[in-house]
């Protein structure tokens, strides 16, 4: 009888980007938004806002799941906030909230922090961290600002900008892991992987042309 089962990872996030970041990452993971309230959550440092709401947002995905004992859950929850001049910045309000913060942060840095909570359903164990990148803001115009806060991305991620779209073009450079930055740490979720006695080429999948079909290209021990 094998003594290998199915791996598979649940991601507590409705984040396009994340999901994106892992399925170029070779990883197709199931996603089950959380539902956490993040207004309830109240910190003075960003890492440990950050690192408080992943783990609330897998936890509460944890709660929904059914386990089967024929393949090993994996549950990630990851939130981001941006430390700028002494403030903790979630998304922005609104338009104008995201323009005035727009207007301090050109030409400035920040420090984007990504909380990341991994927890092995089965085996009821947890791994955990914050990856942290310092982002460099371009000296932008006003008439950019009105432009891009006007598409609405800027709205709808942490710090009011992202890297892997139109924001992009706003940032002179980063210093850290560019995936921290869209959400997601590949390099911290390989160590995190690892905490649980995992690796995480365990997690990569083939998919079929046409996008029809995956197939797990290995299996872990029970």
């Amino acid at each position: 009888m094998s003594n290998s089962i199915a791996l598979r990872l649940v991601l507590a996030s409705a984040s396009p980007a994340r999901r994106k970041l892992l399925h170029a990452a070779g990883i197709e993971p199931d996603v089950l938004v959380s539902g956490v309230d993040e207004s309830q959550v109240v910190s003075e440092r960003a890492e440990e806002l950050c690192l408080e709401l992943a783990r609330l947002k897998a936890q509460a995905v944890v709660g929904r799941l059914r386990p089967t004992a024929d393949e090993r859950t994996l549950v990630l929850g990851c939130d981001s906030v941006l430390a700028f001049d002494g403030e903790i910045l979630g998304k922005p309000a609104d338009e104008a909230d995201a323009t005035r913060r727009w207007e301090r942060m050109r030409g400035r840095s920040g420090v984007l922090h990504t909380g990341h909570c991994l927890i092995d359903v089965i085996h009821e164990t947890r791994a955990e961290a914050v990856a942290s990148t310092t982002v460099r803001f371009a000296e932008v115009s006003d008439d950019e600002i009105a432009a891009y806060v006007a598409t609405g991305e800027p709205l709808a991620v942490a710090g009011a900008f992202t890297i892997d779209g139109l924001g992009g073009a706003f940032l002179e450079g980063i210093d850290g892991d560019p995936g921290t930055v869209v959400g997601l740490s590949l390099p911290l979720l390989r160590r995190l992987l690892g905490e649980l006695d995992l690796r995480i080429i365990d997690l990569w999948t083939k998919v079929a042309p046409g996008g029809q079909e995956v197939e797990a290209l290995g299996t872990v021990r029970s």
